[in-house]
């Protein structure tokens, strides 16, 4: 007997199923999630929480005329085998396969792309807002985890539902985590409603209700009775403050219960809300024991679960190690992330020091701003954020840190290209968005070492200053016992040369170090110059090779519009010279997720590549060198 999944071309097939098709159906998408996954890697945990909920989903509404949208969407991989994607599964995350998130160029049961965290709210707002102006009959239904309620962009959506929509719903995935477990007021309040005594008893009641009888009677009389006990608990509960009827907790892997009760509110002229329980990493033993490391990951192995170990630390892993280092040493020293310590690695900070590290949870504006009064009481702020989600805190990087000059670090983590997911993660821009901030210091570490020094360097700076560094282990650079400041705005010559030089930012000093060996066994004389600096640039250096050199040449893991080597350009033309540049870096447009190597092959990044376009600049023959 073969398996029901393989019969799942389209959501129409789900909807043929019986109650106990649909609960067999769920095993046998965990199996694929763990299989497919434990060699693709990806996000496990979220996924596996989410089986029965997206099941009862396309049970009960029809994409893609309703829109389903998912709040980072890392948990659409349900979604994805449901809706026509089953046969390309085993592509996700792979060069020219699947996305790990949703994706509208993708499918057009895929409405809302995503990759971070607190958009669903405000998009599914303006879905139903602009289907209510055309008159259209479909349902949104806006898919948001507990963690999405951390982020001040879902507060600022649910202050402007009342009065603007007619028919929306909204179901609050709650199991307790975003990458790491939650934290904060919100999820406290989140974990009264699901663990309190009177309630839990009367949500079974209700629960038996819905299994029980079918419609909407059933979720009447649980509805009815949940308000007199939310009444004498909560006398006001917060999501009806904000105009939603709120329904639950449910469980969230009780598939009648879920089919009945959407079925119910799918008939609902009223803004709803539901609160569903669910277990992340349900169904595979390792994911449950760990679901930090379960929630994302490389390939593993399916039985176990276990990863491959590497012999190098993670430029992450060394920040945090440094970090320690110099808050044993200086009291100053605060530790901040925004709801990502495994992912920065500062929960290797926090057992050590409990007392100066802080998770706002998703809030990176509020990171920003926090660490910035932190600063103007003396202490040393280390807000460890990803490159692409700085992003979100523009503004307060702006004004309230470099406008008053407050010396807050901030430790870029993922700057650069970050493979396997894709656009919405790969730290390409940072830079750019940095770069025109005055009293802003942007440092790039080529190697586990130098990040170290940079980390020391910043603990004295007493201006606002930015550490760029990559996803995973770099060179296997040693880390010296003790970091050692470098000099800000001064860049490390490493060979000396005279027809052509080689300025490289961060880790992309690898391969300019290849390049220019490539070039020197051609007989053209190569300097080879680690920036170190984007801002300051050491304008002395630069000076000194555009003046005897015929070539110049920028290499950078950023964008090319107003990056590194664009600043070059800028600082050539304000002192009069007119040496050509090769630039290398990413194009104008938005990188796809792949292995990195594969990326850079495709977009003109490896050396050989590089190599014929400085040949043309010098007009030498073209000649390549095998790797």
């Amino acid at each position: 007997m073969g398996r029901i999944l393989d019969t799942i071309n389209g959501p129409s097939d789900v909807k043929k199923l019986s109650l106990e098709e649909l609960k067999i159906l769920a095993e046998e998408i965990r199996q694929e999630l763990i299989t497919v996954l434990s060699k693709n890697g990806g996000h496990l945990g979220p996924n596996l929480g989410v089986v029965e909920l997206t099941l009862a989903l396309h049970y009960v509404f029809e994409t893609p005329r309703d829109k389903f949208v998912f709040d980072v969407s890392h948990q659409a991989y349900v979604h994805k085998l449901l809706t026509g994607r089953r046969e390309r599964f085993s592509t996700i995350r792979q060069p020219g396969g699947l996305s790990g998130f949703m994706c509208r160029a993708e499918s057009p049961h895929d409405c809302y792309g995503a990759g971070h965290a607190g958009t669903a709210l405000s998009a599914a707002l303006g879905m139903a807002v602009g289907r209510d102006r055309l008159g259209e009959p479909e349902h949104v239904v806006a898919l948001c985890g507990d963690a999405a309620f951390t982020c001040g962009i879902t507060y600022e959506a649910l202050n402007n539902v009342a009065g603007q929509v007619r028919r929306l719903i909204v179901i609050l995935n709650d199991n307790e985590w975003s990458i790491d477990r939650n934290v904060g007021a919100i999820a406290a309040y989140f974990n009264r409603i699901a663990t309190n005594e009177k309630y839990a008893a009367l949500r079974e009641q209700a629960q038996r209700f819905l299994e029980k009888l079918a419609g909407k009677g059933a979720v009447r009389v649980a509805r009815k009775a949940e308000e007199a006990v939310k009444g004498m608990l909560w006398p006001s509960v917060l999501f009806e403050e904000f105009g939603f009827t709120y329904y639950g907790p449910l469980d969230g892997h009780n598939i009648a219960a879920l089919v009945s009760t959407l079925e119910f509110l799918k008939k609902q002229e009223t803004p709803v809300l539901l609160h569903v329980l669910t277990q992340k990493g349900r169904g595979f033993p390792p994911a449950l024991e760990k679901q930090k490391k379960f929630h994302g990951l490389g390939p593993y192995d399916p039985v176990t679960g276990a990863t491959p170990a590497s012999s190098k630390p993670t430029f992450s892993e060394v920040f945090a190690d440094t970090l320690i280092k110099l808050a044993e040493k200086d009291r100053r020293v605060i530790a901040i992330t925004a709801a990502m310590p495994n992912g920065t690695c500062l929960d290797r900070f926090q057992p050590r020091f409990p007392d100066r590290y802080f998770d706002v949870g998703i809030a990176e504006e509020h990171a920003v701003i926090f660490a910035a009064g932190l600063a103007t009481k003396g202490f040393k702020p280390f807000c460890a954020i990803y490159s692409t989600f700085l992003q979100r805190a523009f503004d307060p990087v702006i004004h309230d840190v470099c406008l008053q000059n407050l010396p807050v670090v901030f430790c870029l983590d993922r700057g650069g290209l970050s493979g396997d997911d894709g656009p919405t993660h790969h730290g390409l821009f940072d830079v750019a968005y940095l770069r025109g901030i005055p009293n802003m210091v942007l440092l790039h570490p080529k190697d586990e070492d130098e990040l170290a020094d940079m980390l020391c360097t910043a603990l004295h700076h007493p201006g606002p200053i930015a550490i760029r560094y990559p996803r995973g282990t770099g060179p296997g650079v040693p880390v010296k016992d003790v970091p050692e400041p470098i000099p800000i705005g001064k860049a490390q010559v490493l060979r000396e040369g005279t027809t052509v030089a080689i300025f490289t930012l961060g880790i992309m000093a690898t391969l300019g170090e290849s390049l220019a060996d490539a070039l020197e066994s051609l007989g053209i004389s190569t300097a080879l110059i680690n920036a170190r600096s984007a801002k300051p640039l050491d304008q002395n250096t630069l000076e000194s090779f555009a003046q005897v050199c015929d070539v110049l040449v920028t290499i950078e893991d950023h964008v090319l519009a107003g990056g590194f080597g664009s600043a070059v350009l800028e600082a050539l033309n304000d002192r009069g010279l007119r040496v050509p540049v090769v630039r290398v870096g990413w194009p104008d447009c938005f990188i796809e997720h792949g292995k990195v190597d594969g990326l850079r092959a495709k977009y003109g990044l490896t050396r050989d590549q590089v190599l014929q376009r400085v040949l043309a600049a010098l007009r030498r023959p073209c000649a390549l060198v095998s790797a």
